[in-house]
């Protein structure tokens, strides 16, 4: 269903929620943090996601995490992502999050990784039973909140898989408000392609929303994925790590390479944004692996990496960074006065799961 009428700045809706632009961010594990979502608002995105949040986190609250979901104002609307593979425990899982605020509830049926599809969550979800289970949890969850419930999901388990077309269209027909395909099996991973010719015929199949994912890495690919297969918007996921500049090019088409001070100064606001969400202690050494994506960008000398991943508080990080692009420091302090006032920022008390994301 090829279409030439949409843009990637177009407003969209998932159910009554009104999306902003057609370029959605992807709940990464280890990366989508409030402080990465509110980054992608502000450079265009029109939804942003939370890592995937595990039902029996909430409903036991034991599980072990690495943090606590915030929302911010400027971040809404917000998906908040949880998965499992119990319908009575997704839906008070559910019923958990949208009392906290979230404006959609994704359920992750795309999560490869091992430690999630044991217990019969992530991506195993889309072949188990002929999809019956999928099917059970959506029309749980649905049942259970207000809000838009969506989906994300992969191809199938194995390489060849059409699996995604089976159970797509059952899991609308139980209530599903929008459903994101990353065309890869989960024997892929992250290898090989995406092959969107299934997302087309996904979107021919169901009438509501898709959301396109996979091997969204740049403008033009964006929009022959958008145009070629009639989905509704783009989901990107590694594509923006580091690179906020990228989001901003999607939705206006400016492509002009931000200098060495603009990458420089870009970089901080989002370490002092991290700081704030997490504390100095553990911001540091989380946004060691964001200094090698933002500095692969611009002219910076290769050991300035390297003398980053030595350094133990903020302060000094800043110093090593302003030294290399001094120009920075004037742009910071210009943008400062920008940045949204925190103290009414929603703290969910949401367990983040553990695990890798799909």
């Amino acid at each position: 269903m090829p279409t030439a009428a949409r843009t990637l700045a177009d407003t969209w809706l998932i159910g009554d929620v009104e999306i902003a632009s057609r370029v959605v961010l992807a709940p990464m594990a280890g990366i989508s943090a409030q402080a990465f979502r509110r980054q992608g608002r502000r450079y265009g995105v029109g939804l942003v996601c939370s890592e995937m949040v595990s039902a029996c986190g909430l409903t036991y609250g034991n599980e072990r995490t690495h943090d606590y979901l915030r929302i911010a104002r400027d971040e809404r609307p917000l998906a908040v992502q949880i998965f499992g593979s119990e319908p009575e425990r997704m839906a008070d899982a559910a019923r958990m999050v949208v009392a906290a605020g979230a404006d959609i509830v994704d359920i992750n049926m795309g999560c490869p990784v091992r430690k999630v599809t044991k217990t019969g969550a992530g991506s195993s979800l889309i072949e188990q039973d002929g999809g019956d289970l999928a099917c059970r949890l959506v029309e749980a969850v649905v049942g259970a909140v207000a809000v838009p419930v969506t989906v994300k999901m992969r191809r199938g388990e194995r390489n060849g898989s059409r699996a995604c077309l089976a159970t797509g269209p059952r899991l609308v027909e139980v209530g599903a408000a929008a459903l994101t395909l990353h065309p890869r099996s989960a024997a892929q991973m992250y290898t090989g392609l995406a092959d969107h010719s299934l997302t087309a015929e996904l979107v021919d199949l169901v009438s509501v929303p898709v959301i396109a994912s996979g091997d969204v890495t740049s403008r033009e690919r964006a929009e022959a994925v958008l145009h070629g297969t009639g989905a509704a918007a783009v989901m990107v996921a590694r594509a923006a790590q580091g690179n906020p500049w990228f989001l901003r090019e999607l939705t206006t088409g400016a492509d002009e390479a931000p200098t060495n001070d603009e990458i420089v100064a870009e970089l901080v606001r989002y370490a002092r944004a991290v700081s704030r969400e997490m504390g100095e202690a553990r911001a540091v050494p989380f946004l060691r692996k964001f200094h090698a994506w933002y500095l692969r960008r611009g002219s910076f000398a290769r050991s300035l990496r390297g003398e980053l991943a030595t350094l133990q508080t903020l302060p000094e990080v800043e110093a090593t960074l302003f030294a290399a692009a001094p120009g920075a420091l004037a742009i910071v302090e210009s943008t400062t006065a920008d940045d949204v006032d925190h103290t009414d920022d929603l703290e969910l008390g949401l367990p983040v799961s553990i695990y890798g994301g799909g």
